[in-house]
């Protein structure tokens, strides 16, 4: 398979890994959360700040990666858990306004502080494996199976996790968090427990996309990408694990058949014409849109009543 295809496998499972930390705030939680991406930022510049401190082809950066990887998770679970302190008082539209504040804060430091290079790319060499330093052939393959890995251990923790006791408070907090008060829990260090979980699944993501891509830039945290992940989780199904898995999928599968149609469409229509530009976000909100009108539950409704059939055939009781 091509670099090209790799790479886009690779960005579908990057998403999983980020939307399995936006489903546990938004999905379990019930809590919205309009700047996650700014919590994978955290992570990936966690990786360019040791970059620009160490330079790109130190040790710490080339082979010690899983500690890289693992801290930067952490790093995001910090700043996870901070954000998620207003969740103790805020609710819906005023929690919104709050996570978009953050983002926007990010955003801020990241494009007027010398330190990450106001937002332009930073760069990171190629990590070793056992074998020796990655090629340019393995590049993307190698992180294929890196990523592979880590939604397998991703989704294993939590399919776990929501059969503990935990699991039940973040169910509980979302359906009544009063009823949930009442019945011994604590819903606002519930809510903070829920952020900084999802941070750090959003941390981890934001490492793995520094290494697959070699560098870190500004242009892959903004606010279009929080509400790109924000739609990857409605689509997928809120409040499942296998939505986590089918909303990354179908996006980023969206946004390559776009842009086959606009190329095919641009041989055609007059050269000024860029339609990808124009249909991206048209097609973009209108599967929201479709998707919040006719199938609120996503995608992961669809595979659980093909299962259930499956289950039932060919007798229906």
């Amino acid at each position: 398979m091509s670099n090209k295809y790799m790479l886009v496998i690779d960005n579908i499972l990057i998403a999983m890994v980020a939307i399995i930390g936006l489903n546990i705030v938004t999905g379990f939680a019930g809590l919205i959360s309009i700047g996650h991406a700014a919590f994978v930022g955290i992570g990936a510049y966690t990786v360019a700040s040791f970059s620009r401190t160490l330079g790109d082809s130190h040790v710490i950066l080339t082979h010690a990666w899983p500690l890289m990887i693992v801290l930067a998770g952490l790093m995001g679970a910090l700043f996870g858990a901070i954000v998620g302190l207003p969740a103790m008082r805020l609710k819906h539209l005023y929690l919104a306004i709050a996570t978009l504040s953050f983002q926007m804060i990010f955003s801020w430091t990241i494009n007027f502080l010398e330190f990450f290079n106001q937002g332009q790319t930073i760069a990171i060499s190629r990590v070793f494996w056992f074998t020796g330093k990655l090629g340019r052939k393995d590049h993307y393959l190698f992180w294929y199976y890196v990523l592979l890995v880590v939604v397998v251990i991703s989704g294993f923790l939590v399919r776990n996790l929501l059969r503990t006791r935990y699991g039940r408070c973040l169910s509980a907090v979302r359906d009544n968090d009063r009823a949930a008060d009442a019945m011994g829990m604590h819903p606002g260090l519930t809510k903070v427990y829920a952020f900084g979980l999802g941070g750090f699944f959003a941390g981890v993501a934001g490492a793995l996309h520094a290494y697959v891509y070699r560098g870190v830039g500004f242009e892959s945290f903004t606010l279009h990408h929080s509400i790109t992940y924000l739609a990857m989780a409605i689509v997928g199904g809120l409040g499942t694990l296998n939505g986590s898995f089918w909303g990354p999928a179908a996006i980023i599968a969206l946004e390559l058949q776009v842009e086959t149609l606009a190329e095919h469409a641009g041989k055609i229509l007059p050269s000024d014409w860029n339609l990808a530009t124009a249909l991206k976000p048209l097609s973009f909100g209108l599967v929201i849109v479709l998707f919040l009108m006719f199938e609120p539950r996503g995608i992961a409704n669809w595979w659980r009543i093909v299962r259930s059939y499956t289950k039932l055939w060919p007798f229906r009781y």
